[in-house]
């Protein structure tokens, strides 16, 4: 292969190191109106009256817009395939405000200064109501986030029942856990505790709006999910699809955030009501407000192991805190126990169960992992704790009881693992950090210890059955080829791995295929970026769609060569008789088919997949740890990655250590909270801390591949999987070092103090 797992650079890489316009803030019309946001003050409250009156005669305001202008129908916000799991229970201005920050009113002027000066002169009186802050109370609490009468859920799996503040709930077994649990020697229960994380991508939300001269609302924005942006806002706005198209320029970072609508329905509703262009810039504290973040979960588990540490019984179960809406909390869920639990596939019983709560905190979303971040964080600190009760080495214990190759997963909707080298990943891991001299720590004087720990993670390559994805390749003039995609490249890379795909199975050099970003009049569909679906799903389309090009050139070539078409070849720079010497080159191929008489070249081909082969990954990490004052450092950070046959070594060692630094940040800083009335106390990064690149120590990242047999080229999904061993490996690290075990994130210096103090008790 010349091009498959070769590190070529990124195809957009010189214009963003340039800094050439390619943003959405960049690319807006100079006329645009600035749209902001009046946002609630309160947690829960009715809005009583609304007095625009004043604020409306600021000079330059074109309009303001209230509850009682806007479209009644209720939707989600949610990035998901129709029907979509999440409820529709949102409008785009509401009279009942379920959050702090839940929008009041949109105001929209020709600048910043004539919209800040009307936002301040809007009156608004508020029925403040009680509101629930604490998730763990929201079931069945007397207080409703949502008692409407037109609330709606689509999917009756999802278990919604809104009266009761579910927004979902269900459960999961597979044999029997409690008579497995009462038959081993060795069992842990514990409670742990996952916080709101802020993806805190570097470009926030943002989205400008126009008519076209048909009339039809055009958007362009900084999203991960064009094509159901374009549903979404047609659902929102009670206008048809076809008026609406979305368009999307370069992204500056999702990681899960740009999987919802946040800022698109506010320019837009002005763009319909004025006919003029609109444009939404989110402040920095706006999208830690009013963002779609992480979701919060509690996961109790009980591990059950035999006195030999052979796992034979594993329950979870998950409470998740949705916030006001209801946007992803029926589907992350899932994931934090079917991409945990499978790990340790040789237990001969499984049971998971689940409630999603509404509160009055902010909405959740994606991020990056979606649930099984959250889900391998308990359950690999389980693992831990169950090491310790054996006196095994956490390592030990992995190795008796890790999934292999060509396993049926019951946990894993009884899918086969086709390629799993988690095995390798460990072992090399493990030589890498130097673990069996550096197991469990070493006091290095100065009050100052060294400690190891271990985790291991799963994730999924798209959503199977669900998730689905086409392409468009046509060769032009001169032979060389365009490639349609309607993935959502975010700063991954993947326009750039899809052209290598499409040029080792075209024979050509990657910059003969010229791909073009997302526009949904002209892209084929694709469901978007999420779900580590774009290398695996749209990969797919890429390899379905060049063997069907080849075909039709083999065939074209033969008629303009007057040859039969069995006796013609294609490769890659020509087409050529076997029989004898005729031959025509790509190049005029090409241009003999922009003349009457031949036909232009092109294919498109759609790919979806019944399985989602999880990638694999170990991480081990060493600390330093000083037990006088409870500070961490990392010292070394060594990962090892099963994604099955690497497309691309550069951006996927890139994907690693990104995910690696996000999932330090989560493990030992980021931490939202909220005051009693229900107000973010870390709304700017003053407050809330992500790790520099001083924090995150030495990185180091290597690859055990497997060959997937259903992916391109044998390929899975990296995207994901990278975020999720730095919680469970630090915190084992620290116990490792102090004796302390902390369940709750972030792992702090106060919390490892404080427990050490506690041990010597």
């Amino acid at each position: 292969m010349k091009s498959v797992s070769q590190g070529i650079r990124k195809k957009d890489a010189m214009a963003l190191v340039t800094g050439k316009p390619v943003y959405t803030d960049d690319i807006a019309p100079s006329n645009c109106l600035i749209v902001k946001v009046l946002r609630s003050p309160h947690a829960h409250a009715l809005i009583e009256e609304i007095n625009t009156a004043v604020a409306s005669k600021v000079p330059g305001i074109e309009c303001i817009l209230t509850h009682e202008d806007v479209p009644k129908s209720r939707f989600t916000m949610a990035g998901q395939s129709y029907p979509e799991p999440s409820p529709y229970d949102r409008l785009i201005l509401d009279k009942r405000l379920r959050c702090v920050g839940d929008p009041v009113a949109i105001v929209a002027g020709v600048d910043d200064r004539s919209v800040d000066k009307a936002l301040k002169l809007i009156k608004v009186k508020y029925e403040v109501l009680e509101a629930i802050l604490d998730f763990r109370e929201a079931k069945d609490n007397k207080i409703i986030v949502h008692p409407e009468e037109d609330f709606k859920a689509l999917c009756d799996f999802t278990g919604t029942d809104a009266k009761r503040n579910l927004c979902s709930t269900g459960n999961f077994t597979f044999g029997d856990v409690e008579e497995e649990l009462s038959k081993c020697a060795n069992v842990i229960e514990q409670t742990y505790h996952t916080k709101s994380n802020n993806q805190a991508m570097m470009e926030t939300f943002r989205t400008f709006t126009e008519l076209d001269i048909y009339g039809r609302l055009n958007i362009t924005s900084s999203t991960q999910v064009p094509f159901h942006v374009r549903r979404i806002l047609a659902n929102a706005l009670e206008i048809p699809k076809s008026k609406v198209r979305v368009i999307k320029p370069r992204i500056g970072g999702g990681f899960g955030a740009k999987q919802s609508v946040v800022s698109e329905v506010f320019p837009a509703l002005v763009t319909m009501k004025t006919g003029k262009p609109a444009k939404m810039i989110y402040t920095r504290k706006e999208s830690m407000t009013s963002g779609s973040p992480r979701h919060e979960m509690e996961i109790k588990v009980r591990l059950g192991a035999d006195e030999n540490g052979i796992i034979k019984a594993i329950y979870m179960y998950t409470l998740s805190n949705d916030g006001a809406y209801g946007e992803h909390g029926p589907t992350t869920v899932g994931l934090s126990g079917h991409k945990s639990m499978p790990l340790y596939n040789g237990a001969n019983a499984y049971k998971f169960e689940y409630d999603v709560v509404y509160s009055n905190t902010m909405g959740s979303g994606a991020y990056r992992g979606y649930g099984a971040t959250q889900g391998l964080f308990a359950l690999e600190s389980a693992v831990n704790e169950l090491a310790v009760k054996l006196n095994m080495d956490p390592v030990k214990i992995r190795e008796l009881n890790m999934v292999s190759q060509g396993e049926v997963m019951p946990a894993y909707y009884n899918e086969t693992a086709n390629s799993c080298t988690l095995d390798k990943c460990l072992a090399k891991a493990k030589e890498m950090i130097d673990w069996d001299n550096k197991y469990p720590c070493r006091d290095i004087g100065n009050g100052k210890v060294r400690s190891v720990g271990v985790s291991m993670a799963m994730q999924g390559s798209g959503i199977s059955n669900v998730d689905t994805a086409a392409v468009e390749i046509k060769l032009n003039d001169d032979g060389f080829y365009t490639l349609m995609i309607g993935a959502s490249d975010m700063g991954t890379g993947c326009d750039t791995i899809l052209a290598q795909m499409a040029a080792d199975c075209l024979d050509c050099e990657v910059d003969n295929i010229v791909v073009h970003g997302v526009d949904t009049d002209q892209s084929p569909y694709d469901t978007g970026s999420y779900a580590s679906s774009t290398t695996y799903i749209t990969g797919g389309a890429v390899v379905k769609t060049c063997a069907t090009l080849r075909n039709k050139i083999v065939e074209e070539g033969a008629k303009l060569l007057d040859c039969s078409i069995e006796n013609v070849e294609f490769d890659g720079q020509k087409v050529f008789s076997l029989k004898d010497s005729k031959e025509m080159s790509l190049r005029d191929l090409g241009n003999a088919t922009y003349v009457g008489g031949s036909q232009l070249l092109s294919a498109s081909e759609s790919h979806c997949s019944k399985v989602s082969p999880p990638p694999f990954m170990v991480g081990l990490v060493e600390t330093e740890i000083d037990k006088l004052t409870g500070k961490v450092d990392i010292i070394d950070y060594v990962a090892v990655v099963d994604c099955g046959t690497v497309i691309n070594p550069n951006l996927s060692r890139i994907q690693v250590e990104g995910g690696i630094g996000q999932g330090i940040g989560m493990a030992l800083y980021e931490d939202i909270s909220y005051d009693k009335n229900g107000r973010m106390r870390n709304d700017s990064f003053l407050q809330y801390k992500i790790p520099t690149r001083l924090d995150v120590g030495n990185i180091r990242v290597e690859f055990e591949s497997s060959f997937e047999p259903t992916g391109p080229f044998g390929a899975k999904s990296i995207g994901e999987i990278v975020i999720n061993t730095p919680a469970p490996a630090l915190a084992n690290a620290i116990y490792n070092g102090t004796k302390v075990n902390i369940r709750t994130l972030p792992i702090t210096a106060e919390k490892i103090v404080m427990g050490m103090l506690k041990n010597e008790k």
